[in-house]
């Protein structure tokens, strides 16, 4: 991987709803204030032009050509029209749209239609965006638009134009100095991340911006302190936010070295942590955890990010500050969540799945959470989040954290804030052979006087796992909340690859692998049964899929719900279905 030299000398030439962006007022004073804060001169000279390492479609020209503009899992029909002048499908469509991602597709045509293509849409964008106001002016956005411009300005670029080229520049500077007086003012965790990396970015790959490298350098290095956590898990805690971030810290570092600089210890340092982390979230299909908003792994980015993973090294065990435990034995792998929602400011996209957990056997996923929908499924994304989404214990239907909510009877957003469970532990321990998690949280302490505590222990072998859910009494309910039997569910969310049935005795469940193998989940609740269920962890989209229910009822003494999943043979198999039709003798 390297950044890209650019050779030509002297001058070259190449809707949203949720940010309304600055007033009339502000928007002055912004200008004013940029000016005065930005450290760098007007752009007047190209030098890099970073690596883009995210996956490029070359038929996107074609769709174009064809009236068509994709993006966020949304085909616009924009016929003759500017996509920058229709109203934008979705929101997600939008940020997509101003962010210029879609320009790496156009460079990967690498054809004079193409080439034209990108510039056209580049003036377009130029012409009706000069009102610093809409989501196109969000810090972020404007952020990956800097990133995407230099990343693939060869496509946009015009060495036969030099007020075309001037013209770049200026755009340039223009969003460098907007991005001066606004990165603050970004959504906190990657969003803000990302906006100081475009100042860097262009204090790298533009000439004669020393100043600029230097002013954010040190702004960056404090975020990636902050955000990126000494486990390498992120502070939203959410694992994909590591590939996004790591798909931009990479072609920096490499920046960095192609101006003779040398990358900051701080860098370097949030790189290999966040390596370790992802490493650590990886199961052995090649997907990663479906926690606290991921959903599909994009396996084609973590493929790339996983080439340039210098360590290769063996997973840790926990991730102890990002609060996540991970159990292998033999051929099976076991991701659990033991902490707490991310800090409020970064807890739009958490989910309630404290104590949940995910099994992955032979690289076949066996017990798995919903995950998070795409932004083309946007109104499954509140419910994806809920604790019942998730492969642990509600208790009354109820989530185990507190969502946002503009109403005590309002319905969740989308990306309402998260706030708990309260008092939550958690901790992997070695047995020497066997492995065991433990942990705790009191999420229906406050309204219905429970805690609930899960023990998973993973044997040797890997063949069985073995667990129990608790549900102890700790303090009085909630006022309005009946006196009698609470009802309570402990959810375990199957794979759509997972083929189940109801075992004779209603006591157990048969599960298929894909490969053949057998597995069979018992236990002693009250009642075992099959529900159906929404998996939002495949590329192509939601999928259907099941879940097995243990449910029952608590009152004022404690409850313990013992499970088992565990391989079966085939031998073992055909004596247990022998045993099922035998007539017991009296």
């Amino acid at each position: 991987m390297g950044a890209e030299l650019l050779a030509v000398q002297g001058r070259m030439v190449s809707g949203g709803q949720s940010y309304r962006g600055p007033g009339a007022f502000r928007r002055l004073m912004l200008s004013g204030v940029a000016r005065l804060r930005y450290p760098g001169s007007e752009a007047e000279q190209l030098l890099l032009a970073p690596q883009d390492l995210r996956t490029a479609d070359p038929s996107f020209s074609t769709e174009i050509y064809n009236g068509h503009f994709g993006l966020a899992g949304t085909h616009a029909v924009i016929g003759s029209h500017s996509p920058f002048a229709i109203m934008a499908p979705s929101e997600a469509w939008a940020r997509e749209l101003h962010g210029f991602g879609w320009l790496r597709n156009l460079r990967a045509a690498g054809n004079a239609l193409a080439q034209e293509q990108a510039r056209t849409l580049f003036t377009e964008w130029v012409k009706q965006n000069r009102s610093f106001t809409g989501l196109a002016w969000r810090p972020d956005v404007v952020a990956r638009r800097v990133i995407s411009w230099l990343a693939n300005c060869m496509v946009v670029l015009d060495t036969e134009n030099a007020d075309a080229y001037h013209g770049f520049m200026r755009e340039l500077t223009s969003h460098l100095r907007y991005l001066s007086a606004t990165h603050r003012e970004a959504p906190d965790g990657a969003p803000r991340l990302v906006s100081v990396m475009a100042l860097v970015y262009g204090g790298l790959c533009i000439a004669e911006q020393q100043a600029v490298t230097k002013r954010y350098t040190r702004p960056l290095a404090k975020e990636l302190e902050r955000q990126i956590l000494p486990d390498g898990s992120h502070i939203s805690r959410n694992p994909i936010v590591l590939v996004e971030l790591l798909l931009d810290l990479l072609p920096l570092r490499q920046c960095f070295v192609a101006r003779d600089y040398t990358p900051p210890e701080e860098l370097t340092s949030a790189i290999d942590r966040a390596m370790t982390a992802l490493r650590f979230f990886r199961f052995r299909d090649g997907d990663l955890g479906r926690f606290n908003g991921t959903g599909a792994t994009p396996s084609d980015a973590l493929a790339t990010l996983l080439a340039y993973d210098e360590a290769q090294a063996h997973p840790p065990r926990a991730a102890t500050v990002g609060k996540y435990g991970r159990l292998e034995r033999g051929s099976s792998v076991l991701l659990a969540d033991i902490g707490a929602a991310p800090p409020i400011t970064v807890s739009r996209q958490a989910a309630a799945g404290c104590l949940s957990f995910e099994l992955v056997v032979d690289g076949h996923p066996v017990i798995v959470n919903c995950g998070a929908p795409g932004p083309e499924n946007s109104e499954f994304a509140a419910t994806a989040r809920a604790t019942s989404a998730h492969s642990t214990v509600t208790v009354e239907e109820d989530s185990s954290g507190l969502f946002e909510r503009a109403g005590q009877s309002a319905p969740v957003r989308a990306d309402a804030t998260l706030i708990g469970p309260p008092e939550v532990s958690g901790e992997v321990i070695d047995e020497g052979e066997a492995l065991e998690l433990k942990g705790r949280h009191e999420g229906y302490k406050k309204t219905f006087g429970l805690a609930h505590s899960r023990q998973i222990v993973l044997a040797a072998t890997g063949a069985l796992v073995s667990g129990r859910d608790t549900l102890s009494p700790v303090g009085p309910r909630a006022k309005g909340v009946p006196v009698g039997p609470l009802t309570f569910a402990v959810r375990f969310h199957l794979h759509p690859e997972v083929r189940a049935s109801l075992m004779p005795g209603g006591r157990s469940i048969e599960l298929v692998l894909r490969n053949g193998e057998v597995w069979q989940l018992s236990s002693n609740a009250k009642e075992v049964g099959l529900e159906s269920s929404l998996y939002f962890g495949d590329e192509r989209g939601p999928r259907d899929s099941l879940q097995v229910v243990l449910s029952g009822s608590v009152g004022d003494k404690e409850t313990r719900i013992s499970w088992s999943i565990e391989r079966v043979s085939a031998s073992a198999r055909r004596t247990a279905e022998t045993a099922a039709r035998t007539p017991e003798l009296v």
